[in-house]
């Protein structure tokens, strides 16, 4: 709510009349869709208790260190609420870069990156120092007087005091935002001494980091400025990727516009007293009043956001967005609203990464490999998802024995009244305290289970079978497509209806070389301090499933079991055991 106190302290009155009058519409949609009866969802049978046994399991997660969602989300929001985004020059001064700061108050944390330019996120101790530093900003004068002088957040420092080279912008160390080339990844992993250290390392280099964590709640937070002019109590959450524990540097954000928290949503109407008056008129289904909401904000980010360009109103989408580029962040954006079940979806993956360490790590190898050999694709297509890809791999885990997570069956068994949820008719309820989480012991290596990954899916019946998390076995396919994988919460959907059978013969056949190559002596131990013709590491382990394959135009998955080793494996081999030869020699 800060940009709304800077534009009534900075704005005309006839302004701030203007915007209470924009309060009445701000509860349009919540207050419609609280009294049609095209709304279907529970949220729980005793809101008090169910608050008070999320609070709790709340504060025990957190001493046993794990936080829920729930409390992350909190947490970086509150953060994301008092910092700003400064673009910066490369002749600018770090100590009279803070001094000039720290005249508003006392700062928590700030970091650089690079993005179209230098930027700095600053957060501050207090929220009362954003609002001191914005009361000070000035704003540049428009070419003609029709410029719209909207307060944002994002702020540019100019002209602070040049130093010399030596004590530059440019010479700071500035936070990754995106992921190494894979050739570099490549000869990172083969100087690693184990396959372990290589799956960690890649890990490493491939998961958010804090600072990027920070920096994707600060774009939703600086959007949320500009939805709060309609809806002064609505909030912007990010999902997916980007908060699941699974998101790899460079990923797109996706941003869920939340109306459900306005006050007075869920209260029943007065027999006296008052209410709401509609300042939009009924819509037919709540599609329809989705499609309505994003359609206002889209255009309002398009002619008011800062940094945001390339704005698209894709409305007709089974899961209507806006979809835009953050010029000073990089991040490619999507922005829903009404889009509970994807929350859901992104919590139950966190919960699954939360519960133990292996399952973040194999998910991190396995989308990195199949990357590498263009099984998914950043572009839309018959590819395997990245979602349908960790479906795949906790499949997988809970079919080990025993198994490393349980099913999201036994996670709904688990669950007490807070964690009551039912979205449109699906059960979206699952146990959210890790307390109450009993895991097998399993001791099973990453190793181990790299290997044992691709050989569960080199021999999967997939012509007969699909893949069900919430029971965690195999089930018959209700449906004639090529990979058949049940939506966790949305029962009835295929997450990998896009899929054809010619990509899914390549997975199977990628996944058959590399088992094949991993149980081979020759790639699958450390090659010393050997290195190749051009001087870098000679690669093995996880290395070699990064390189380039000859994996292509497979027919039938029946030829490829004949013949697992392809020309490429065989001649890597062939060239090892030279090298070995000579050293001896």
């Amino acid at each position: 709510m800060l940009i709304c106190a800077s534009f009534r302290k900075t704005m005309a009155s006839s302004f701030a009349v203007c915007r209470l009058h924009m309060r009445g519409r701000a509860s349009l949609a919540k207050c419609l869709q609280k009294t049609d009866a095209f709304l279907h969802r529970s949220i729980g049978t005793d809101v008090v208790v169910a608050q008070a046994e999320a609070t709790r399991s709340d504060e025990s997660d957190e001493k046993n260190g794990r936080k829920s969602l729930h409390t992350l989300h909190v947490e970086r929001q509150e953060q994301a609420e008092r910092s700003v985004l400064i673009s910066c020059q490369t002749s600018t001064n770090e100590k009279k870069f803070l001094k000039y700061l720290t005249k508003h108050g006392e700062i928590n944390k700030y970091f650089f990156y690079e993005s179209y330019g230098v930027y700095a996120v600053v957060e501050f101790a207090n929220q009362e120092s954003v609002a001191s530093l914005l009361e000070g900003v000035a704003i540049p004068g428009g070419s003609h007087e029709s410029a719209v002088p909207f307060k944002s957040r994002l702020l540019s420092l100019r002209n602070l005091g040049s130093v010399d080279s030596s004590n530059q912008l440019s010479g700071w160390q500035c936070q990754p935002q995106t992921t190494i080339p894979i050739n570099e990844l490549i000869k990172r992993l083969s100087r690693e001494e184990s396959i372990k250290k290589q799956i960690s390392s890649l890990t490493e280099a491939y998961q958010l980091t804090e600072e990027n964590s920070r920096l994707r709640f600060l774009v939703c937070s600086l959007l949320k400025d500009i939805a709060t002019a309609y809806f002064p109590e609505c909030t912007i959450k990010p999902f997916g990727s980007s908060v699941n524990g699974f998101g790899k540097l460079g990923c797109d954000l996706d941003m869920l516009l939340d109306l459900d928290s306005i006050s007075g949503r869920n209260v029943k109407l007065p027999k006296s007293g008052l209410s709401l008056e509609y300042q939009m008129k009924r819509a037919n289904s709540e599609r329809a009043v989705t499609q309505s909401i994003l359609s206002v904000i889209g255009k309002c980010v398009d002619q008011f956001g800062p940094g945001c360009v390339g704005v698209q109103k894709i409305l007709n989408a089974r899961c209507p967005l806006v979809r835009f580029a953050h010029q000073p962040s990089g991040f490619q954006c999507d922005l829903t609203a009404n889009n509970r079940v994807a929350m859901k979806s992104t919590e139950l993956l966190y919960l699954y990464g939360e519960l133990d360490p292996r399952v973040r790590s194999l998910v991190f190898t396995v989308r990195c490999w199949a990357r590498a050999h263009g099984v998914t694709s950043s572009i839309p297509g018959a590819w395997i998802t990245n979602f349908s890809l960790t479906v795949m791999v906790l499949f997988f885990l809970q079919k080990r024995s025993p198994p490393i997570i349980p099913t999201l069956d036994h996670l709904r068994d688990l669950a007490g009244p807070a964690d009551k949820s039912v979205i449109e008719g699906n059960d979206c309820t699952f146990v959210s305290d890790f307390n109450k989480i009993q895991l097998q012991s399993n001791t099973e290596t990453l190793e181990q289970l790299l290997g044992e990954f691709f050989e569960f899916y080199a021999t999967f019946p997939f012509s007969r079978m699909s893949l069900n998390i919430r029971k965690g076995k195999e089930q018959n396919k209700p449906e004639v497509a090529p990979l058949h994988i049940q939506n966790p919460f949305e029962t009835s959907l295929n997450v990998s209806k896009n899929v054809n059978a010619s990509q899914l013969d390549r997975f199977v056949a990628l996944c058959q070389e590399s088992a094949w190559l991993l149980q081979q002596s020759e790639t699958s131990t450390p090659r010393g301090s050997g290195v190749g013709d051009e001087g870098a590491p000679t690669p093995w382990g996880l290395a070699t499933l990064l390189l380039p394959s000859q994996v292509a135009g497979i027919k039938s998955r029946k030829k490829r079991r004949r013949e697992p080793a392809s020309e490429r494996i065989k001649g890597l081999l062939e060239s090892l055991k030279n090298k070995n030869q000579l050293k001896k020699s």
